[in-house]
């Protein structure tokens, strides 16, 4: 009896070790099935449209989410990284011809005059000679500006992004003044290269509120806002805002010691705590009421990289349709006419090409972000109307996070289209594996002054989740509305370019 007993129990073990071993099988099984690469671009693309393109309208909101599939993250990867990573983010392109790059690149000359080969400063203090000739040697933004096309101010996987934002944060400054125009107080900083970047100082702290009682129009400019713009920009795939960096620059040894422009010089001041201030001129706040100041000297500022100057790269400035009226009693016309895009539809340069959806995409930007402050756009002229828009001046944005303000939205409620691209994304940066608020923090903790403090409060990230509900809320609206009562089509098919590339992946 013992016996049986014994033969029993390691019958019973011999069985138990068999079955973990079988489960063990699976459970590896499964995770090598879990973790097979995700599709390259083009398959990827073309499952889009087998799924999606080939039904009818009205049934594309239901079908997308579906498609758009969340690959799993390699270990180690964060969600920017997979982001980034994302077929959405790597599409098929064709080489760019060359009347669609901003400028184009001159044959190596002879060197029959040493001076045709280097740019020398009229005054070489603290400027370095540049061979210009040698591709290797040009500086990090001399390759932004020649990487500049027509649909973008730089590419997805631009190598030189990284050289370019160390040399913002750390290039000596070898020249400060301020810049003309506009109703706050900016400088313009020159480094030993010849480059240039457009600065912004910190004027309140990150978690603090805009008074709701200033108009849009009376707001500060924040620098974390410009720096924060630039990062949404480009998660969102638009890559039209030039690239900004956090700096703690010193106002003494970075400002007044070296800027030869005498009217700021005169607004340096010692406050009663022993701070060094200035305030500039300028037709809002420059004044000693609302100096900026440094800790004593140190001075948290945004530094974006200028773009090319407008005697080379010559720019159009556009009025908005949907301009606010900058009026404490009067409304503008899209605010009380519910039909207004119909008369913009009807109107150069909106009534045929890019620039409708790509002015949606700027509204979506700036909603995203509240920023009411959204008068004027630029695009280059070189591009004529078929390009898109530099997405400039975002330093009104983030000012409130508990309240967002629909009105932003207007264009987008009222024409309803939108790029077909742009609602992928928005569509992905609401999954749980791409969560925008995620992707923003991450983006965002690799900027310099992020070991000061975090670029946004986690109210302001919140507030970006709950805005992108909205904008997908709108978009849905549009669909049930265009459903029952017909009318022009939702999106615009701006991936129709790639099919011919899906024809030579099969």
């Amino acid at each position: 009896m013992l016996r049986m007993r014994r033969r029993s129990r390691t019958i019973c073990l011999y069985l138990a070790i068999i079955t973990i071993f079988l489960h063990l099988v699976l459970v590896l099984f499964s995770a090598s099935m879990y973790h097979l690469d995700p599709p390259d671009a083009k398959g990827y693309l073309k499952m889009l449209y087998d799924k999606d393109l080939s039904v009818k309208e009205d049934k594309k909101a239901a079908v997308d989410i579906t498609v758009i599939r969340a690959e799993p993250a390699e270990s180690g990867m964060s969600k920017l990284e997979a982001l980034f990573d994302h077929p959405l983010y790597n599409l098929p392109s064709r080489p760019i011809p060359e009347e669609d790059w901003l400028f184009k690149v001159q044959p190596n000359a002879k060197n029959h005059d040493k001076s045709s080969q280097m740019w020398v400063s009229a005054s070489r203090d603290g400027y370095e000679d540049v061979d210009w000739k040698n591709s290797s040697s040009h500086p990090p933004w001399l390759r932004f500006h020649l990487g500049i096309s027509r649909w973008q101010l730089y590419p997805h996987r631009d190598p030189n992004m990284e050289p370019l934002t160390q040399h913002l944060a750390n290039s000596r400054i070898v020249s400060a003044v301020q810049r003309s125009g506009g109703t706050q107080l900016k400088l313009v900083m020159s480094f030993p290269n010849y480059g240039q970047a457009m600065l912004k100082p910190m004027k309140q702290e990150r978690n603090e509120e805009t008074n709701y009682n200033l108009y849009y129009f009376s707001d500060f400019e924040r620098h974390n806002a410009e720096i924060a713009a630039f990062h949404l920009d480009r998660i969102l795939g638009y890559r039209r805002i030039p690239p900004v960096v956090g700096r703690l620059v010193d106002v003494v040894k970075e400002i007044k010691d070296i800027t030869t422009d005498l009217k700021l010089a005169r607004t340096f001041f010692t406050s009663p705590v022993g701070n060094v201030c200035f305030y500039g001129r300028c037709s809002y706040y420059c004044s000693t009421e609302h100096a900026v100041c440094g800790r004593p000297t140190a001075l948290e500022a945004s530094l974006a990289v200028m773009l090319p100057d407008p005697a080379l790269a010559a720019r159009r400035s556009w009025r908005s349709p949907w301009r606010r009226s900058y009026s404490r009693t009067k409304l503008a016309e899209w605010e009380t006419n519910p039909d207004y895009c119909s008369s913009v539809k009807r109107t150069a340069p909106y009534n045929k090409g890019t620039r409708l959806v790509d002015f949606i995409d700027l509204v979506i930007l700036d909603f995203l972000m509240s920023n009411m402050d959204r008068h004027h756009y630029e695009t280059f002229e070189k591009f004529g109307n078929d390009t898109f828009l530099l997405h400039l001046d975002n330093g009104r944005a983030f000012g409130r996070h508990s309240k967002d303000e629909p009105s932003i939205l207007a264009p987008l409620k009222q024409c309803c289209r939108i790029r077909r691209s742009t609602w992928y994304r928005l569509r992905l940066l609401s999954l749980p594996q791409y969560q925008l608020s995620d992707v923003m923090r991450s983006s965002l903790s690799h900027d310099p002054l992020s070991s000061v403090a975090p670029l946004l409060a986690e109210p302001h990230l919140a507030a970006l989740d709950r805005r992108l509900a909205a904008v997908l809320q709108t978009v849905s609206g549009c669909l049930k509305q265009q459903s029952e009562k017909g009318g022009d089509e939702v999106f615009y098919e701006d991936l129709d370019h790639l099919k011919d590339l899906f024809a030579s992946a099969d």
